[in-house]
């Protein structure tokens, strides 16, 4: 006979999920064990393993769920009523909100990711490659007399405004919302400005 789910499974896997972030980012996912993952949680070790068959499951989960929500949050934006500057403009501020409160997840991810299997880290990836694909398109509709068909210089570009958000990220962690919204407008600005001389 199947195991029933217990009534508060979401919210116990949701508290593991949690743990195991802050765990893996402080400690470093190769050190962290599951036994101190279920210390952190305030559960036992044999609860745990209920949830995940081990660690590597453990991590998957995490990145999965977390980058699933960041490219639904980012990516599923209703847009359509927005000129192309300002739609590059909600994309880049909704990035940022979207890292708020997400450190541990954001610095596994950069840090632990290549310690999965390559099939996992594709499916991971791909994620990742629909975000950049979508801020890509709306850097090119901001400015499409500067790219043109010339997709080299649109990658570059692309990956520098991503880097200048990770940027914020990595320094400003404890950035309130406004401050977020005043750094995606510097970026949006140092973007479609800069661009102009290219």
């Amino acid at each position: 006979m199947a195991r029933t789910i217990a009534k508060d499974h979401d919210q116990k896997r949701a508290l593991i999920l949690s743990a195991s972030a802050r765990l893996f980012a402080e400690e470093g996912y190769d050190r962290a064990s599951m036994t101190q993952i279920a210390r952190a949680c305030g559960i036992s070790k044999a609860n745990i393993y209920h949830y995940y068959e081990g660690k590597d499951a453990l991590l998957f989960d995490l990145l999965d769920s977390y980058l699933r929500r960041l490219r639904d949050r980012v990516c599923q934006m209703d847009l359509s009523d927005l000129d192309p500057v300002a739609r590059l403009r909600r994309i880049l501020t909704e990035v940022l909100l979207a890292y708020e409160g997400a450190d541990h997840e954001h610095k596994v991810q950069l840090n632990a990711i290549s310690a999965l299997p390559d099939p996992q880290q594709e499916h991971l990836r791909a994620y990742q490659r629909e975000m950049v694909k979508f801020m890509s398109a709306a850097i090119r509709d901001a400015a499409p007399e500067t790219f043109g068909a010339d997709k080299g210089k649109l990658r570059a570009v692309t990956m520098s405004v991503f880097g200048m958000l990770n940027w914020h990220y990595m320094w400003n962690a404890g950035a309130d919302t406004e401050d977020r919204k005043g750094y995606a407008d510097l970026v949006a600005r140092l973007t479609l400005e800069g661009v102009q001389g290219l």
